[in-house]
């Protein structure tokens, strides 16, 4: 099973995680989330990082979401991809989370790519007569 840790700017990976659990009434143990403060230390939160991974890893590998790339949570998770069973994605939202969720049974590879598509389909334009496009967001 693939591991799923959230390295987000303060709690919006434990928010997201809390919302994980309201809509499967369930938080799938293989879900961890690592928040970022703007005045914690990096290299301590690598540290921690490295930590969840390990712990996450059970022979499958890990895959990291985070929020906005290019910011300090976003390189921290870049320097824990260093390993060939840990991928990262940038951009994370709830859609994107809940798509991967519920099939960890997947290959890393494939889980990166279903967050990716899963993260990509759930944005759309909605107008008040209801047009919209997100009848695939929680498609498994």
């Amino acid at each position: 099973m693939v591991g799923i840790l959230l390295v987000t700017h303060n709690g919006l990976g434990d928010s997201l995680l809390d919302c994980v659990r309201h809509v499967l009434r369930t938080l799938p143990s293989h879900l961890r989330s690592l928040s970022v403060y703007e005045d914690d230390d990096p290299a301590q939160k690598e540290a921690e990082g490295q930590a969840l991974i390990a712990e996450l890893d059970t022979g499958d590998g890990v895959l990291l979401l985070t929020d906005m790339f290019g910011a300090t949570p976003s390189n921290i998770a870049r320097r824990l991809c260093q390993s060939e069973h840990v991928k990262g994605v940038a951009g994370v939202n709830l859609p994107m989370l809940l798509r991967i969720s519920c099939c960890c049974d997947k290959p890393l590879a494939e889980m990166a790519q279903r967050a990716l598509e899963g993260g990509r389909e759930c944005i759309v334009f909605m107008d008040s007569e209801g047009h919209h496009a997100a009848t695939k967001c929680l498609d498994h």
